[in-house]
Parts: structure tokens; C-alpha cells; sequence
């Protein structure tokens, strides 16, 4: 990832001083680099000798920051990755300024590479993104919604712009539409088992390991996937315990919850259902010749699910 940091630090530069010191905030505060990561790899196990590969990574990890800028506005976060949110520092209006300056940077290197297919790829998933972001915003305090219409707002969400990281290294590769797809399938499962064990780990993580608090979902109010099944297979008392939690605020009612979350299996449930994802994720990509690149592909799908930050 190195060239791909040379890139990121050269385009964050721009004459406004606070751009500079919000954008270098958020980008070096321990970031896993998944995403650029996945467009490194998905080339590589292609074949790609080119030079649009780190570029387009720095794409990614900039479209990236930008949402965890405006997330953190929305969702009043005040820690993330075990330091104080760029909002708690700067400001929201700060840190949606920034973002916007980070989105907008991301396209004029897109127009950079010329590639009206990467354009379209980028464009439409930043859409999707969005969408789903206002999807969760719709689903705030909501206790009814589905285990399936959660899956569609973290497939949209978070699951994305994984999907989008390994079909670019795909198309700068000029593979095939079947070998395009089953990359992107394996990007989109990824993904939405990475989501899933974020949900899990609000509920069973270590602070110190998570970077964030225990139970923010809850108190922001978001119906994640334990809390969903612990409501569809608890009892009544149960359920009503939750699902007041999630309409009023539950900060009060934490460790009752989790007392009722371990004890329907609901954390299990949401491990296992990772792990399905996660496996999809590398049968997707049996079809890739074996090299170093298919290897850490593989590695990355386990790490999804074994993660404990």
C-alpha cells in the first residue's frame, strides 16, 4: 500500500489549511485500508501490470473517508477508531465541507484516468451509497424493519463500495463480464459479512479493540441484525424490551439487552450468517489461477469474520 499512501497524501493537498488538516485527521487515524486494498489485490490476481491501480485505490479510500465524515455528523459520533471524530474536533460543518472536498477530488482523478467505465462504476455506487445512508436514516428508531430489508440497507451502505473496489481491478484488467461479476460478487459478500460483524461486535467487542463505544447502535437508535432476530425469536416480554429500546433510546436498558441478545443466540446467528457470506466470498473467486494476490483474497474473506476490531 505504499504507493497507494504517496497518492493519497499527494492529491489531499490543497492551499485551505484546514482541508489539509481534517482530510490528514480522518485518513491517518488507523484505517484498515480494506477498500483500496481490495482494488491492489482484484488487479493483481488478474494479471494487471499497469499504473491506475494505486490511483484508483486512493479513489476508493477517499470516497470512503468522506462517508465516515458525514456518518459521524449524522450520527453525533464522538469516537471512531479510538480517538475523538473529525466532527468532535473541527466541527460538523467542518467535516461535511471536507467530505464534500474529498468526494469532489475523487472524481477529478476518475477524469484523470479518462475510463468512462471506471466513471460509471464509481458514480453508480457512490449513488448507491447514498442511498442507502438516507434508507438508514429512514430506518432510525424503527423496530419492525426485516432481517431482508436490513441486508439491502447494509448491501447498499457498506457493502458497495467492497463491490466496487474489486470490479475496478477487474475492469483495468480488461477481464471478461463473467470474471468482472464473480469478482464483484465476492467484493459484495465481503462486505456484508465485514457489516455484520461490526453489528456483532457493538454488542460482544472490546472498546479498546473496536475503537468505539459498546451499544452505539443502540443508542443511535439502529435495528442491527442481533437485535432484529433477538425480537423475532424472544419472547414477548422480550421482544417489547427491545423493540422500546430501539423507538425511545435504550441507554438505560443496556445490559438487560445484551443479557437478552446472548441468551436467544442472537450473536451466534449474526456470526454465522457472516460466515455464509464469507464463504460465498471465496468460492466466488475459485476460479482465479493460484498466486500471492488469490492468497490474500482468501486471507481477507477469513478476516471478515474473525476480526475482533
Amino acid at each position: 500500500m505504499g504507493f497507494t499512501d504517496d497518492v493519497i497524501r499527494e492529491k489531499l493537498h490543497s492551499p485551505v489549511a484546514l482541508i489539509r488538516q481534517v482530510s490528514e485527521y480522518i485518513i491517518n487515524s488507523g484505517g484498515k485500508r480494506l477498500r483500496p486494498a481490495l482494488v491492489i489485490l482484484s488487479a493483481g490476481a488478474f494479471g494487471y501490470s499497469g499504473k491506475y491501480h494505486h490511483n484508483l485505490a486512493a479513489i476508493v479510500e477517499f470516497i470512503h473517508t468522506a462517508t465516515l465524515l458525514h456518518d459521524d455528523v449524522v450520527d453525533a459520533s464522538e469516537l471512531r477508531r479510538n480517538r475523538a471524530t473529525a466532527n468532535a474536533i473541527f466541527g460538523n460543518a467542518a467535516s461535511v465541507l471536507v467530505g464534500d472536498f474529498l468526494y469532489s477530488r475523487a472524481f477529478q482523478m476518475m477524469v484523470e484516468i479518462d475510463n468512462m467505465r471506471i466513471m460509471q462504476i464509481l458514480a453508480d455506487a457512490t449513488n448507491i451509497i447514498a442511498e442507502g445512508e438516507v434508507l438508514q436514516l429512514l430506518n432510525c428508531r424503527n423496530s419492525n424493519i426485516s432481517e431482508k430489508n436490513y441486508l439491502e440497507i447494509i448491501r447498499y451502505k457498506t457493502a458497495k463500495l467492497f463491490e466496487a473496489a474489486t470490479r475496478l481491478g477487474a475492469v483495468i484488467s480488461n477481464v471478461n463480464s463473467e470474471e468482472e461479476e464473480a469478482i464483484a460478487v465476492y467484493g459484495m459478500r465481503i462486505g456484508t459479512a465485514f457489516q455484520l460483524i461490526d453489528d456483532l461486535l457493538d454488542y460482544s467487542g472490546n472498546c479498546d479493540h473496536t475503537g468505539k463505544n459498546l451499544g452505539d447502535d443502540l443508542t443511535e437508535g439502529k435495528a442491527t441484525l442481533p437485535l432484529i432476530y433477538a425480537m423475532e425469536t424472544g419472547s414477548s416480554e422480550q421482544s417489547a424490551v427491545i423493540r422500546n429500546a430501539i423507538e425511545n433510546g435504550g441507554e438505560k436498558n443496556f445490559y438487560e439487552i445484551l443479557q437478552i441478545i446472548q441468551l436467544t443466540g442472537a450473536l451466534d446467528y449474526t456470526k454465522r450468517q457472516a460466515e455464509i457470506e464469507s464463504e460465498i466470498a471465496s468460492k466466488a473467486i475459485s476460479f482465479l489461477s493460484n498466486s500471492e494476490h488469490k492468497k490474500h483474497l482468501l486471507q481477507l474473506a477469513i478476516f471478515s469474520v474473525t476480526r475482533n476490531y
